[in-house]
């Protein structure tokens, strides 16, 4: 099989190395013509019938860095199993960060992406937090656009879905004692997929307000995208799931009492002109329990410019029983409408013709026509890959 090399030797700490990066990727568009570039891959029409998320693609990128925050090895490869020790610290203490993202195809079958240097320094302060050496963003930025376009016919045609992109940066070297492992992964792998819930995207979702388990707590890790804060979310959602609904919305640790968000989402709540999501600090502050979502700070920009009154604000539950609507965003779930929520033995539904209020229709429309290309782009905000 083809092994398309984008770099080796790469250092977090050396543009010269960036540049070697994008010289891999000039390479890759140069072998990667209009017709590869054609989203071939598969029949596209079943992909909403696959289970989310399970496509294996053709290729990925791995690049290595020992402790010292030299990354090297970068290289796009094809895509299969990773080999490591049994000692390897994300093994044994779950130290690792990810990111989720996605490419989509416009209309006229141009691939784009959402700002990715939101990812990327995302996951530099994830890292930062777990002790690994962060990704350079330039050289998070171009792995990544090098492992789509080595990837190019899994990409949807416009409508079909997108391209979901995962970047993992975890302790991949051997330590059994309690400390940073002594060198680290950076791995790049893609996988296309359709609407993360059942139904079609504006499809309005149930969900649990759950009472028992919490997400985060202020001083951990709830701010950023570490891997271990998912372990823990696997239980309560899977018992809500079993109940007959979608996801949990999860309650503060301390009072549970003010919203925080969804196990794979943010969550707003819209009363009349006024639309609220709970606080977030970013930039990996320590009392943050909470995600800095890239799809949460860019639906807060678009419903500003709407004419929306957006605020950050702790938001009580019961806040829920007197609003117009509500919803989720996140990479993998877009902006999903809220149809129901249940704490304990108190529902509150929300129940809209075309299945979402007019809030959330308005901010759905005209983010992902920015995404796909549909829409104009003031802010800057999407990259096209060819």
């Amino acid at each position: 099989s083809m092994r398309l090399r984008t770099s080796a030797g790469l250092s977090c700490k050396s543009l010269n190395a960036a540049r070697g990066v994008r010289t891999g990727a000039a390479s890759l568009l140069a072998m990667a013509g209009k017709e590869s570039h054609a989203p071939t891959a598969m029949n596209w029409d079943e992909l909403g019938n696959i289970h989310w998320g399970s496509v294996e693609t053709d290729y990925m990128y791995v690049g290595e860095c020992e402790a010292d925050g030299e990354w090297k090895y970068g290289e796009i490869k094809p895509y299969g199993d990773i080999s490591i020790s049994p000692r390897a610290g994300v093994m044994n203490y779950g130290q690792g960060v990810f990111e989720g993202m996605k490419a989509q195809r416009t209309a006229d079958g141009r691939i784009v992406m959402f700002r990715p240097e939101r990812n990327a320094r995302r996951a530099a302060y994830g890292a930062v937090r777990n002790v690994i050496p962060p990704v350079p963003p330039e050289l998070f930025v171009q792995a990544v656009k090098d492992t789509v376009l080595a990837n190019a016919k899994w990409v949807p045609p416009a409508g079909k879905g997108s391209l979901y992109i995962r970047p993992i940066v975890v302790g991949t070297g051997p330590i059994l004692g309690l400390a940073p492992a002594p060198s680290y992964s950076f791995i790049v792998y893609v996988s296309p997929v359709g609407t993360y819930f059942k139904g079609s995207q504006l499809t309005p979702i149930k969900l649990k307000i759950e009472d028992k388990f919490s997400r985060a707590a202020s001083g951990g890790t709830g701010g950023t995208k570490s891997i271990g804060n998912y372990a823990g979310s696997l239980l309560p959602q899977t018992l809500a799931k079993k109940a007959g609904y979608a996801n949990v919305l999860y309650l503060d640790a301390k009072e549970s009492k003010y919203l925080e968000e969804v196990g794979t989402s943010n969550v707003f709540v819209v009363k009349g002109n006024r639309i609220s999501t709970p606080p977030t600090h970013g930039g990996g502050e320590p009392s943050d329990t909470i995600l800095e979502g890239v799809t949460r700070e860019s639906i807060m920009q678009v419903a500003r410019d709407a004419g929306y009154e957006v605020v950050e604000e702790r938001i009580p539950y019961t806040a829920l029983w007197d609003a117009d609507e509500a919803f989720t965003v996140g990479t993998a779930v877009v902006v999903s409408p809220i149809g129901s929520v249940t704490y304990k033995d108190k529902v509150k539904e929300w129940k809209y013709a075309d299945g979402a209020g007019p809030a959330t229709k308005k901010v759905y429309d005209t983010l992902t026509g920015i995404q796909t290309g549909r829409l104009p782009d003031p802010y800057g905000w999407t990259v096209y890959l060819d």
